[in-house]
């Protein structure tokens, strides 16, 4: 998994997702396979279920969100709650679970320069690419500009357990934008003046392996054909 072509390891990722969407929510075995392969997968990375388990706080504003559905939909009820309001809760965060574990296993198992340089192979616009390498690039000044500040603020006595401190929070933040503004334009400056035209050079990347292609296949073939079976059934 850490060793796989990035690429390659976006179209599994990929792959795997559409395959969990277009399942029919009724299929349960199926999105039991899901987990089982999930599961698969990350004892071979070497991932600790608590490792992932921890990283899927991203969806809870999405689930908590689905969690009205029994509430505000009509038709059928069961105990009080809306029967239809029920599958689409389960849907949603059946589907968002399962796709955030196939994200954060591709982030997990891929440095975020090797998955731009993947994007980059699968012919990503590379206006898009550059921006996202930019982005990565320039997200550690910004976070050691912040800690910078925060140092800076808390020996001047700024205190953020009070509500009487979001003035100077405000400020902070304010600062920070014009300070990482201003740092953005000297190095886009400093690219100019050393040939840069919109665009960074284009890596070399090796040409996968056999064993990486079917490797890479494995988990999107039968995703989808556990999906293809599910739709066939229901």
């Amino acid at each position: 998994m850490h060793r796989m072509a990035p690429h390659l390891k976006i179209l599994c990722a990929f792959g795997f997702v559409i395959a969990v969407v277009i399942t029919p929510r009724e299929a349960f075995w199926a999105f039991g396979i899901y987990v089982a392969g999930i599961v698969v997968v990350a004892s071979l990375a070497r991932l600790r279920p608590t490792f992932l388990i921890t990283r899927l706080v991203v969806i809870v504003p999405f689930v908590l969100a689905a969690a009205t559905f029994p509430f505000l939909e009509g038709g059928v009820e069961w105990h009080g709650l809306s029967a239809e309001g029920l599958w689409d809760f389960w849907n949603v965060a059946a589907k968002a679970s399962l796709g955030a574990l196939g994200s954060i296993m591709l982030a997990s198992t891929t440095e975020a320069p090797d998955i731009v340089r993947g994007l980059e192979t699968l012919h990503v616009p590379r206006v898009l690419t550059s921006i996202m390498g930019f982005m990565i690039r320039y997200l550690d000044v910004i976070t050691g500009e912040m800690a910078r500040m925060r140092i800076a603020m808390r020996s001047r006595g700024y205190q953020p357990r009070w509500l009487g401190e979001l003035g100077s929070l405000g400020k902070g933040v304010g600062s920070l934008f014009v300070r990482s503004f201003e740092r953005g334009e000297r190095v886009y400056r400093a690219m100019a003046s050393r040939g840069f035209t919109g665009t960074m050079p284009a890596e070399v990347v090796a040409a996968p392996t056999r064993s990486m292609l079917l490797g890479a296949l494995v988990v999107p073939l039968a995703a989808i054909a556990v999906a293809a079976i599910a739709i066939g059934v229901s």
